[in-house]
């Protein structure tokens, strides 16, 4: 018999997570841009082959052959595990598990509800067990912030929001951290409720920004400075958003943390292509081969088909860590129209949830528990 040391974590629930600031979006912003440096540096971990897989996915057949394993029909039905590692300043490991099911709505449910496990990167020994859900939303939002910092035109005054749901709001408040100067924001929602419930939000948080619902795809475009796309995407590519080439304005950057077709001659010829880091998007050309855009639903997927049929090569796509290290030019100039797609990796939930972490026990955010408070057999 031999006795372990102790070992405690806390339990951060959502309303400690906010306490703790995981709603802070300059500085999540500020994070993600150290994160995608971070990446092109190499300080990093991930799953996969080259280390940059988005995680894994635990799926059901559509007919269930017991009666206890639950069917895979419907919309987003899935388990995934997404963990990781990354470097100083950080320096932390951690995996993030969600179950996803648009089903959940029915039950007055999000469509996913996550957790994040923050563990010691050397004796795998939990620091943090926490909701996950503002987490997931506020990083996802703040990559595409990390972006826009260094590709949108710093006089921006309109925007353009495709799927007013919870990444649409934090993909809006990237694009105010970004781009300041916005005065107009435009909404298309499926929904009533969706466009109400941002408008809300959005007059709250930002009381001079005038808010405009609209009926089109294309009002939502045409004249935006910057526009991002946040809806929920299946795996039917004909019910993506398009955008059209003569609905976007010149300097024009749109964002994409949701699905959107473009024509591939359009993004070859008329536009800059730029993702938050390409690994990533190679990652997924090989766990779901060619043609790979439509299984995943980002559109730097499609780029990745584009390299596939010869129509541009990797010297064709800008990536943030580059950037942010000093490697590439953001905006060669004010013409240019840049397309960025942003995918989402579990090294970002690491770094917020260190960041949460760190101030909760600063603070004295959560409830401290014991992992285990007797002697244990060797």
């Amino acid at each position: 018999m031999s006795e372990y040391p102790a070992v405690d974590f806390l339990f951060l629930n959502e309303d400690d997570m906010v306490k703790a600031g995981v709603t802070d979006m300059h500085g999540c912003v500020d994070a993600m841009e150290e994160v995608l440096g971070l990446l092109d540096k190499g300080d990093f971990m991930m799953g996969g082959d080259n280390h940059y897989s988005h995680g894994t996915k635990l799926g059901f057949p559509d007919e269930s052959p017991f009666p206890e394993m639950p069917s895979g029909k419907g919309e987003d039905r899935r388990f995934m595990a997404m963990p990781a590692y990354i470097g100083a300043p950080f320096d932390n490991a951690g995996v993030k598990w969600y179950g996803s099911n648009m089903e959940n709505k029915k039950k007055g449910l999000p469509r996913s509800i996550l957790m994040f496990t923050l563990s010691d990167k050397d004796t795998g020994a939990p620091k943090a067990f926490m909701s996950a859900n503002l987490l997931s939303a506020y990083r996802t939002g703040a990559t595409a912030g990390a972006g826009l910092r260094h590709f949108a035109k710093k006089d921006s005054k309109i925007a353009g929001i495709c799927g007013p749901g919870v990444i649409g709001r934090t993909t809006f408040e990237a694009i105010m951290d970004a781009c300041p100067g916005i005065e107009l924001v435009k909404i298309k929602g499926r929904s009533q409720r969706g466009i109400d419930e941002f408008t809300e939000f959005a007059k709250e948080k930002y009381p001079d920004v005038r808010i405009e619902a609209v009926d089109s795809l294309e009002a939502c475009v045409r004249d935006s400075d910057v526009v991002g796309f946040a809806a929920t995407s299946g795996h039917d590519l004909s019910k993506y958003p398009k955008v059209e080439k003569e609905w976007v304005k010149t300097g024009c950057t749109i964002t994409c943390p949701g699905g959107a077709e473009f024509d591939k001659k359009f993004l070859a010829e008329d536009c800059v292509l730029a993702v938050d880091a390409i690994g990533l998007y190679k990652a997924w050309a090989s766990e779901f081969p060619y043609p790979t855009y439509g299984k995943v639903t980002m559109v730097g997927t499609k780029f990745m088909d584009m390299e596939h049929e010869g129509m541009i090569t990797d010297d064709d796509i800008r990536d943030v860590g580059k950037i942010v290290n000093g490697k590439q030019q953001a905006r060669k100039s004010d013409d240019e129209i840049i397309v960025y797609s942003v995918g989402g990796m579990p090294v970002e939930d690491v770094a917020w949830a260190t960041r949460c972490y760190e101030k909760a026990l600063k603070e004295g955010i959560g409830t401290k528990l014991h992992l285990w408070d007797k002697p244990l057999m060797a």
